[in-house]
């Protein structure tokens, strides 16, 4: 494997200037404006570290699901407990799973019962448009839980009518498939997604089904546009080793979501007032096959209304939004609770002397259990020339201990209701440097965090117990360079990137304990990835991960895709994992060795507009 991995590169840059034909699915990063909730920033011109995968990496890659997507991104650190969706952990740049926030479309999906229902969306590949990952406190842009970073799944309603039919099979008894329909219109516009996927799994317990529907629809009116949204996943899978060693874990999981706004932009103002709420129903089985033995039956249920707006004068772009929160829990381990939260957002984009940006906000946060918070940012920018940028930020970031943290109580794992918040800030400073092609990112980072909650015990004859540390420093570096060549018809070679992270994380005050989630972090990361032709309009894609966590083995991981596309339908065959690397991301649950999978994709037209 190391003498695979420059031997690719190298052959991959030495091809740049062969035959390949143009991909009208490129999208222009430079021009991309990232969707935050008020002002919406050009990807070149932003003063953050936020990475795009876009709709052509997307159908590129050797994955068939989001979480899979995601362990491509630098700087994310994706731990699953089962593949292809089942669950996982999403950690950016050394934080905890419960320090991520995900959204779709801006709407925030956390769940008050824990972190580990933050993936539990109703979403196949195929209805993502790109996904925004912000690195960094996100609390200034999304309110808090936005600890250490922040995805931001984009969906939308296809330009095209059309109908879309998908399937795929492979090892472990694995199938899966897809239907689609999109009636875009002037006026009026509708897309509606099914999905299911499952395998008898590639370990015992470890089956799944997963099953998905997904709704989106627009109305164009005379003055604004009224967007609404919706979907359910349904989860029933094997949980062997997820959260204890000694049991036949299993779970189901089913969640809704429903969405509405409303946009309006004349003269210089722009409104976006929503609404949207999620229920989430969870059942935990310690032994699956006596579910009397110990059940849990958690039911939360969300709901929320924001207000963003914005306007742009001479002296730059402001923005300010309000939001309300209400979040309950019936359960039969945790109780029946609820809390509120109330906040107001504001911040001003300064463009001053045509080269320096600036961005000065605040983020005021009421909380019914906690009282007041101030997350104060800063977002600066200087174009050193029309390619090289230097960037920093500084922003405060904040979290709530979820329910599981404070009230549960089971035979490994007891809550504490004496935790407090966690608290941080992060500095971060670097360059960025865009020339037609080729895209590239340096950059360093601190996160020193108070207050930091962890699972911990002091021997392995006790129960986990979370309790808040005094002093967490987290700092980093992260460096990558991108090259996109699919719309040069003499270039062979499509895309080739390659992005390494390294982290250094050290917990004060801890000692004589063992730490459950803090502690296991990454150190290295490094990703690697080359899209080349092969004949016509057949292509191959591979990827290759290395990482290194701080209290896991280190691995290296390899994964392919040889794919076909045309207007009508498209075919790919792929393998995961082709060296049987046996690795795992959670500790004591194995995951998959070599997989492999092929499927086709057929689209039907629907007549214009």
């Amino acid at each position: 494997m190391k003498k695979f991995l420059p031997l690719s590169i190298c052959v991959s840059l030495l091809a740049m200037n062969g035959y390949a034909q143009e991909d009208t699915t490129t999208i222009e990063l430079n021009n991309l404006n990232i969707t935050e909730n008020r002002m919406q920033t050009p990807f070149s011109e932003s003063a953050r570290s936020i990475y795009v995968v876009s709709r052509q990496q997307l159908e590129q890659a050797p994955v068939q699901s989001l979480n899979e997507v995601l362990s491509y991104v630098p700087g994310v650190d994706i731990r699953q407990r089962g593949p292809a969706g089942v669950q996982a952990d999403v950690s950016i740049r050394g934080g905890t799973f419960e320090q991520t926030l995900i959204l779709i479309n801006g709407i925030k999906m956390s769940d008050p019962q824990t972190g580990h229902h933050l993936m539990n969306l109703p979403l196949d590949i195929d209805n993502i448009e790109r996904i925004e990952v912000l690195k960094g406190p996100g609390a200034r842009i999304y309110g808090q839980n936005a600890f250490s970073g922040a995805i931001n799944i984009i969906t939308k309603v296809p330009a095209e009518p059309m109908a879309v039919i998908s399937g795929y099979g492979g090892a472990f008894e694995t199938f899966g498939g897809n239907v689609s329909v999109a009636l875009p219109g002037e006026s009026y516009g509708q897309y509606v997604a099914v999905s299911h996927d499952q395998s008898e799994g590639y370990r015992e317990n470890a089956d799944y089904k997963i099953t998905n529907a997904f709704y989106q629809s627009y109305l164009q009116l005379e003055e604004g546009k009224v967007n609404f949204m919706g979907g359910y996943t349904q989860r029933a899978f094997g949980a062997q080793n997820f959260y204890t060693t000694a049991y036949e874990e299993y779970e189901e999981v089913n969640t809704l979501f429903l969405s509405a706004d409303y946009e309006l932009k004349k003269n210089n103002w722009t409104l976006q007032p929503r609404i949207y709420w999620r229920r989430n129903h969870d059942n935990f089985i310690l032994v699956r096959s006596d579910p009397d033995f110990f059940n849990n039956l958690h039911t939360t249920h969300v709901g929320g209304a924001e207000v963003h707006s914005t306007y742009r004068s001479k002296l730059g772009l402001s923005g300010i939004g309000l939001e309300y929160r209400y979040e309950d829990i019936n359960s039969t381990n945790l109780g029946e609770r609820n809390r509120n939260t109330a906040g107001i957002f504001a911040e001003h984009r300064f463009y001053l002397f045509d080269r320096l940006d600036l961005t000065p906000g605040l983020y005021l946060n009421w909380y019914s259990d906690y009282g007041w918070n101030l997350f104060p940012g800063l977002d600066a920018s200087y174009e050193i020339n029309t390619k090289l940028k230097a960037f920093a930020n500084i922003g405060r970031s904040f979290r709530i201990p979820t329910y599981t943290d404070l009230y549960y109580q089971g035979p490994d794992n007891i809550g504490n209701d004496q935790l407090e918040p966690e608290d941080a800030i992060t500095y971060e400073g670097g360059f960025k440097y865009f020339s037609g092609d080729f895209w590239g990112q340096l950059s360093y980072f601190k996160r020193d965090a108070s207050n930091l909650i962890d699972w911990v015990r002091s021997n392995d004859t006790q129960p986990w117990q979370p309790q808040n540390f005094y002093n967490v420093d987290i700092q980093g570096i992260e460096a990558g360079v991108n090259f996109d060549f699919s719309k040069n018809q003499t270039a062979w070679v499509k895309r080739v990137s390659i992005n390494y992270t390294f982290l250094d994380a050290e917990l004060l005050d801890t000692e004589g304990v063992e730490s459950r989630y803090a502690l296991d972090n990454l150190n290295h990361q490094l990703i690697f990835e080359v899209t080349h032709k092969i004949i016509g309009p057949v292509n191959h894609s591979l990827r290759m991960r290395y990482l290194d966590r701080a209290t896991l083995s280190d691995y290296t991981l390899l994964d392919s895709r040889i794919f076909y596309k045309s207007e009508q339908f498209n075919i790919f065959a792929e393998a995961t994992n082709i060296t049987n690397t046996e690795y795992q991301e959670i500790n004591n649950v194995p995951m998959p060795g070599r997989w492999f999978r092929a499927g086709v994709t057929f689209k039907l037209g629907l007549g214009k507009n």
